[in-house]
């Protein structure tokens, strides 16, 4: 569950009800709005009218960490078709990802980005709902700027009722601004520091099983597969903080 953003469920109602009004102005597509914060990546938000069992499988498989429509967007500012997104060198396996949306009849899209100053990453991701049709650039692009538009309107609402949804409910801000812990950040830095597991006990006086748990905490937190993985997106996210001494 993410913490920077509350899935509430009116809100999202709310939120999806506009979008496909919306989106009904420009074609016959559906939609999936997503925001990932860029500091903390396991922190998302979705709302889509995509089939709910995609959705949920996708939410459930923290697939925004290896989606190459995601990790293109990270490094974009205009919008593309996804033809364009995947990848040379990543070194995941999309097949994974487009495999299982392939049975929800969600192929060939088009993804509006826009990138905010508290570090989020919006996206606006389009599908056909006629799956025989391909050219969605085609029909996209007579509308392309207020699409980009809509999404920067819908972002901008999320955003800030997302912000009042906070003082409302007088959460710690402190509290959440930082999803690891003081020690999942020892190990995590150590970790990144090319250090071994065995390594770590020794330099935080703990057991090596006690290195393992956190590791582990590190993983669910981050939304990725494996130690490896969450080191890699940690450095690259920037996640990891020095040790004060």
């Amino acid at each position: 569950m993410s913490t920077l953003f509350s899935d509430t469920h009116d809100d999202n109602s709310a939120f999806k009800n506009y979008l496909v009004k919306k989106i009904a102005e420009f074609g016959n597509f559906k939609f999936a709005y997503m925001i990932l914060n860029k500091k903390y990546p396991m922190e998302t938000l979705i709302t889509s009218n995509y089939p709910s069992q995609w959705v949920d499988i996708y939410k459930e498989s923290n697939y925004h960490s290896i989606d190459p429509v995601v990790l293109s967007a990270l490094q974009r500012v205009a919008p593309f078709p996804w033809d364009e997104s995947t990848p040379k060198n990543s070194r995941q396996r999309p097949s994974e990802i487009f495999n299982h949306a392939k049975n929800y009849n969600i192929t060939t899209g088009y993804t509006f980005v826009l990138h905010d100053h508290d570090h989020n990453l919006a996206m606006l991701s389009l599908i056909l709902n006629d799956s025989k049709s391909i050219d969605i650039e085609g029909q996209i692009h007579p509308n392309k700027a207020h699409l980009q538009m809509l999404l920067a309107t819908i972002h901008e609402r999320v955003t800030t009722q997302h912000r009042e949804t906070a003082r409302n409910n007088s959460y710690n801000p402190s509290a959440e601004k930082d999803p690891l812990s003081t020690r999942e950040n020892e190990v995590l830095y150590w970790a990144s520091m090319g250090k071994t597991y065995q390594e770590i006990a020794i330099i935080l006086d703990v057991k090596i099983r006690t290195v393992k748990f956190h590791i582990g905490n590190i993983v669910k937190k981050m939304g990725v597969t494996n130690a490896k993985h969450a080191i890699r997106l940690g450095a690259e996210w920037q996640l990891v903080k020095p040790i004060a001494r």
